[in-house]
């Protein structure tokens, strides 16, 4: 196991700019997400700390020692690749040994690695099989097995749960949950699923252009988005933005809109008084809005308002309601399926005003999002 420090990690392609300056310290033991949208820079963050990529600037420190110059057969990393890129031509025993091979490891130590890992994941009576002659998500089995024989210091995943269907994909998920509690590896995975990354990680780095966004905690990204990128690439469905106004009606201060005037919650009504007049991007998640016939006692913060429904989408134990408020604005909102709900219906729905996210247009950044230290900072 090996704590990783990215240190003003900067990677240029041509004119193009993939990774600026970016800052990071995994912890050891733990499992970070790197995630983002395609071309975001994860994918070349992850191989410039395998050595597959040259590190045009900064500091790239792996258990303490300078990594930079080292080259990949000398770094104690490995990688499981989106492709598991297994040989096609060698037994599945023949596939997870090879790189013990290379090593020049002790007949004796390899089988008893190798009955180790066999044991671990599962691949009982595939060991003389060929890739060709076994699943999906047994042949990512196969190339995680060589990875954890090699015993690594950092494991490496570059979306290797991509080519799995979605039932595979869910028992994927919880296998690799399974096997990092007991290998208890550093392990850095690459996403773009942010349904992978929420249900794995202890951190998750989101980066956008090259840059880090957030990094914290699933539940801290989700409830607590530093940036509009953060708060729209994080959650399902999409989140509502609405423009607003911070003002003091009476002896309320909120947020005054085109769908009406957002409460505050308690927490955050004493400091807003200081941005009075400042404009701002309100986000709300779906699951933030509620029919207001399943409200059985209001909250303070709570804001009502009536909307005519637009579009209603089944999302198995729930539907997605998308209403118009004005000619203009549309929000969405989830109900339970039971909710008796019609198209161009005018129904009464209710905004958690504890869960308002406030962001300012020209900086993006929330203005109530202090960033939160984490542990290792």
């Amino acid at each position: 196991m090996a704590e990783v420090v990215l240190k003003n990690i900067g990677k240029k392609f041509d004119d193009h700019q993939v990774i600026n300056n970016l800052n990071l310290l995994i912890g050891d033991g733990e499992f970070v997400t790197l995630l983002g949208p395609s071309g975001c820079g994860k994918t070349t963050l992850l191989r410039m700390i395998a050595g597959l990529e040259t590190v045009d600037n900064g500091d790239l420190i792996v258990g303490g020692k300078r990594y930079n110059d080292i080259p990949p057969r000398e770094r104690r990393i490995a990688m499981v690749f989106q492709s598991y890129a297994l040989f096609p031509h060698m037994t599945v025993r023949a596939n997870i040994l090879f790189g013990l091979k290379i090593q020049k490891v002790s007949p004796t130590r390899m089988q008893e690695k190798l009955e180790w890992v066999i044991a671990m994941l599962g691949l009982q009576d595939l060991e003389d099989r060929l890739p060709k002659e076994i699943s999906g998500g047994q042949r990512q089995r196969v190339a995680l097995a060589r990875a954890l024989v090699l015993d690594p210091d950092v494991l490496l995943l570059d979306e290797p749960l991509s080519n799995l269907d979605a039932a595979l994909r869910e028992m994927a998920m919880e296998e690799l949950k399974r096997i990092h509690r007991q290998v208890g590896k550093t392990i850095i995975y690459v996403t773009h699923n942010q349904v992978e990354a929420m249900t794995m990680s202890e951190r998750i780095a989101l980066l956008s252009g090259g840059e880090l966004e957030q990094y914290d905690e699933p539940r801290y990204v989700y409830d607590r988005p530093e940036t509009m990128f953060s708060a729209q690439f994080i959650g399902s469905p999409a989140i509502n933005f609405i423009d607003g106004v911070i003002a003091q009606k009476e002896n309320q201060i909120g947020i005054d809109s085109r769908i009406g005037f957002l409460l505050l919650d308690k927490e955050r009504f004493g400091r807003a008084g200081e941005f009075t007049g400042r404009k701002v991007k309100v986000g709300i998640r779906p699951q933030n809005i509620s029919y207001l016939e399943h409200r059985a006692a209001r909250r303070y913060s709570d804001t009502s308002l009536t909307i005519t429904v637009e579009l209603i989408e089944s999302l198995g134990d729930r539907s997605l309601i998308v209403g118009k408020v004005s000619d203009e604005i549309t929000v969405r909102f989830l109900i339970t399926r039971e909710a008796d709900i019609a198209l161009d219906q005018e129904v009464r729905i209710f905004i958690d005003g504890r869960r308002l996210h406030l962001f300012d247009p020209r900086t993006q950044k929330n203005i109530f999002a202090a960033r939160r230290k984490t542990s290792g900072e």
